[in-house]
């Protein structure tokens, strides 16, 4: 596995977002979300994504039953800042964000006890609250890195203008938004090239394409009847169609290479800089060792520029989010 720097960590290339196993793309039973943790070590990842959020709660019980033993040895970050209900699993549950330094402290404290841990590595805030300032928030993100609870500050889904903010007040270590072939903004929109200026490293959230770009997916209406991406844009009727048509492209290097289309969807995110680290999902322990790999393929400037030549922003059908949640990330 190769390894990347988050501020004065070291993570693996690849970490793993650990939403999936409790959330979103249907409920995983814990006895099978244990061994895939736990082959993630096995094969070198040492970096693993949760949130309060994801459950809610469950996601960050399991990965502190699964990691406790491994303690020493895992870098774990968690998120706050949604307000959701409790009783519901869908993303349904999401009703607004809470940005309040009160609430920063308050998740913290509870996190820990969840993850089993002294410390949280890399503590989010999950959105912006645009009815408190971004200085309150991380002003109180940055007195629990003073206290000892926790290591690094991360943001999530925030401008170039607000990560610059928010880096004045205490230093941001990671900034975490959608990035793939087929969500490109954080090229354009300067916060990728505000996270290089200031030293920041870039987490690529869904860097499949929610398991798009994989080739693999089933038709939409063949997915669970709670499954997130129902709900999604690029998903629906017209749009998965035209969009399919792009993954051909991923599909045709893969078949070159020998490779999966996942390995080389992901092989192009991890080309894009040594300050990314992509954070694929997986459920299953044979697509863990797949995305694992793909650090082992390296692609050429030509595969690449052909890639993006494919997945320009105007040739992407739908928007990524509805507009309830595309209306939580700022531009």
């Amino acid at each position: 596995m190769e390894y990347r720097k988050l501020g004065k960590i070291e993570v693996s290339a690849i970490g793993l977002g650990c939403m999936g196993l409790s959330q979103a793309y249907g409920v995983q039973d814990e006895a099978d979300s244990i061994p895939t943790l736990h082959r993630a070590i096995d094969l070198g990842l040492n970096f693993f994504d949760t949130a309060e959020v994801y459950g809610p709660y469950r996601n960050e019980i399991l990965l502190g039953k699964a990691l406790k033993p491994f303690r020493d040895r895992v870098v774990i970050a968690t998120k706050f800042g949604f307000t959701y209900h409790r009783d519901r699993t869908d993303f349904g549950e999401i009703t607004g964000t809470d940005g309040r330094p009160e609430n920063a402290r308050a998740v913290a404290e509870a996190s820990l006890k969840r993850l089993q841990t002294e410390v949280i590595d890399l503590y989010y805030l999950h959105r912006v609250d645009p009815a408190v300032p971004i200085e309150e928030t991380v002003g109180a993100m940055g007195d629990l890195v003073a206290q000892g609870k926790v290591r690094a500050l991360g943001l999530s889904e925030v401008s170039a203008e607000t990560l610059r903010r928010a880096h004045a007040v205490h230093p941001i270590t990671a900034l975490q938004s959608e990035y793939s072939l087929w969500t490109r903004d954080v090229e354009t929109n300067g916060v990728l090239d505000t996270c290089r200026e200031l030293g920041i490293t870039f987490i690529p959230f869904s860097p499949l394409g929610r398991g798009f770009l994989t080739g693999k997916l089933p038709a939409t209406s063949e997915l669970e009847a709670g499954d997130f991406r129902h709900k999604l844009p690029r998903f629906q009727p017209g749009n998965v169609e035209a969009n399919r048509r792009l993954v051909t492209v991923i599909e045709q290097l893969a078949a070159a290479r020998e490779a999966s289309a996942a390995q080389v969807a992901l092989a192009w995110v991890l080309a894009q800089g040594s300050d990314i680290v992509p954070i694929p999902g997986a459920k299953r322990i044979a697509h863990l060792e797949q995305n694992a790999a793909a650090v082992d393929v390296v692609l050429t400037a030509q595969e690449c520029a052909r890639l993006e030549a494919t997945f320009t922003p105007e040739n992407i059908s739908g928007g990524r989010y509805s507009a309830v949640f595309e209306a939580m990330a700022q531009k």
